[in-house]
């Protein structure tokens, strides 16, 4: 598997909970759940343009996580690159509600909004689990 690495594209929404969730669950994918073998694109780099991203998400599988139903990650991953090898709606796995709820900063998640990303994570690992 010395080749074997997998795109994640967050949301980069700033108005509502759900981008704030996918950053979120990014992360813990890259720190603690898929390290070494799961790499971080830009979404805004990649709209801007950049070749990087751009040629990575055409050369390697790419999960897009998607805080709501505009699905922003997945249209500019198919539009400027390639089919994603995986997607996730936000909403279809907390609900439309409480992922277009107001952003907050990180500081004052709950309980609450840990199982959030908890269940987001979960289901980012089933799909990448599938690829690898």
């Amino acid at each position: 598997m010395a080749d074997k690495r997998i795109g994640v594209v967050g949301c980069s929404g700033e108005e509502c909970l759900g981008g704030t969730i996918s950053r979120l669950v990014v992360r813990k994918m890259l720190e603690e759940l898929r390290p070494g073998i799961t790499t971080s694109l830009c979404l805004p780099l990649f709209i801007a343009g950049g070749e990087e991203e751009r040629r990575f998400a055409d050369k390697y599988p790419t999960i897009a996580i998607d805080g709501c139903s505009k699905c922003c990650a997945k249209r500019a991953i198919e539009k400027f690159s390639n089919k994603v090898a995986g997607s996730i709606d936000i909403c279809q796995i907390i609900g439309e509600e409480a992922a277009m709820d107001k952003p907050l900063s990180t500081r004052n998640l709950t309980d609450k909004h840990l199982e959030y990303v908890k269940q987001v994570s979960d289901k980012t690992c089933e799909i990448f689990d599938g690829l690898v």
